[in-house]
């Protein structure tokens, strides 16, 4: 897989004895510091603890122990605790270290895995990017004047080098599928509430989920396997899904009926780039040589827009009001002002809209499997391209990069990026399925049946 071993394939190399946690992690560790002066994934590499952890994995292996990733290295955004660090989601200010790990955290360790760094993000997971002033850059491993994207873009920048097979990501408006989109990998929005935020028991009010950056979609089930579950303070459960999801990519997803949209909420302000609605025709090609039905038809969206505003302000309100002491761009202050005084105030009509935009938007699916769109309208921009710029320059340019992602967290449904082939440039452009309430598992069996014809995990940056 691009000279990498997968997620899967790392674990099944410990399970069977062909290499050890100690390896794994010290191949890891080296390849973060071959490249990643360059690439800028990590915020925080934990070498000393993972090497220990490393060797008591090798200690529970030999006493007979076997758990889905036992001793397999991976990473994690920073907007996620793990105890003894510090989760400044790239804000400057008087962080504290963590006293506990976060769910997501947990269920990694309880399936054996070793947690080697937090990656990279912008501040609060507002844009696109992931760079910010106190934090420094994350850069696109395929070419590295330009951003993987955000706002889990270190995640994905590590896994796209090399550095940790899989990585895990939250997305609020994109901010999973937007970086697999740019540097080449599958990255999967779970089900709202398929995967617990804990100790966040209502992430941005609904907004935001946790899941997989990987480079095959069974690399990425099996993590969305690990991640999966709820916590009793959540403000959203789900039932465990009755068979694991890496079930789902061995399997034929037989003749699907998919809608091919390039239709977005807002309009696309500046269109859609000429190579992007290219990499997605001609996927839909493919998808019809698979023997699916493949047709133009967009989501009737309506106000959806009103999901979201109030939702995302707020959010970003809520995350630097429990900051201790934080310095934040004066962009991200404009957000969280809004956010009080406004996005507050309109969050119940927000939360009132639900059922009816799911029921609008939902009629798509009486015509359609799934749904077909690009990830981004256009390419990756270049790194520092947003230094400097005031919030409504910043969000004009975000909203003509990116605004095909974010409605599908104001409805809390599933939704994965694909590689879809890459521009003249050598840039990596993403394709989006879009599935209904819970449906995890269609997206998934397309993904890997899709995967098999273009081979996209064959190939990886040279740096």
């Amino acid at each position: 897989m691009g000279g990498f071993p997968g997620l899967a394939e790392q674990a099944e190399l410990v399970a069977r004895g062909g290499a050890s946690a100690a390896e794994l992690v010290e191949a890891a560790l080296r390849r973060i510091d071959e490249v990643d002066g360059r690439v800028g994934a990590f915020r925080v590499v934990r070498a000393e603890q993972a090497l220990a952890e490393a060797a008591e994995a090798d200690r529970r292996i030999a006493a007979g122990e076997r758990l889905p990733l036992l001793g397999v290295p991976v990473a994690i955004k920073d907007d996620t605790d793990i105890a003894g660090e510090t989760t400044p989601f790239a804000v400057r200010g008087a962080h504290r270290p963590a006293v506990r790990d976060a769910e997501q955290v947990r269920r990694l360790r309880a399936a054996g895995a070793i947690v080697v760094g937090k990656t990279r993000t912008c501040e609060i997971g507002l844009w696109p990017f992931s760079e910010s002033p106190g934090f420094g850059a994350a850069r696109n491993p395929w070419k590295l004047g330009y951003t993987p994207g955000g706002s889990s873009g270190g995640s994905s920048a590590a896994v796209a080098a090399g550095m940790v097979a899989a990585a895990v990501g939250s997305d609020g408006a994109g901010s999973i599928r937007i970086p697999a989109a740019w540097t080449n990998l599958v990255g999967v929005k779970p089900q709202r509430g398929r995967v617990s935020g804990y100790p966040h028991t209502d992430p941005f009010h609904g907004l935001t989920v946790w899941g997989p950056l990987a480079r095959t979609v069974e690399d990425a089930a099996l993590l969305l396997d690990v991640l999966s579950g709820s916590h009793p303070d959540d403000a959203y459960q789900l039932d465990p899904p009755r068979t694991p999801f890496i079930d789902a990519t061995r399997k034929d997803p037989g003749k699907l009926r998919i809608a091919v949209s390039f239709k977005t909420a807002w309009g696309v302000p500046g269109g859609i780039d000429p190579e992007v609605r290219a990499a997605i025709g001609r996927l839909a090609r493919v998808l019809t040589d698979l023997g699916h039905k493949v047709f133009p038809f967009d989501p009737d969206y309506g106000p959806v827009a009103l999901g979201l505003v109030p939702r995302g302000t707020s959010g970003v309100a809520d995350w630097l009001d429990a900051m201790p002491d934080p310095e934040p761009e004066k962009r991200t202050e404009v957000e969280a002002r809004i956010g009080r005084l406004v996005g507050r105030r309109l969050l119940p009509l927000a939360r009132r809209l639900d059922p009816y935009l799911r029921h609008r938007v939902g009629r798509v699916f009486a015509a359609a499997d799934l749904v077909l769109t690009p990830t981004t309208a256009q390419l990756p921009s270049r790194v520092g391209a947003f230094d400097g710029a005031g919030y409504q320059r910043t969000q004009s340019g975000v909203a003509a990069l990116c605004p095909l992602a974010w409605p599908w967290n104001v409805l809390g449904w599933p939704a994965i990026s694909v590689p879809a082939g890459f521009s003249a440039a050598g840039l990596p452009i993403g394709a989006q399925f879009l599935a209904h309430d819970s449906d995890e598992r269609t997206l998934l069996t397309l993904a890997a049946q899709l995967q098999e014809a273009e081979r996209w995990h064959d190939k990886a940056p040279t740096l």
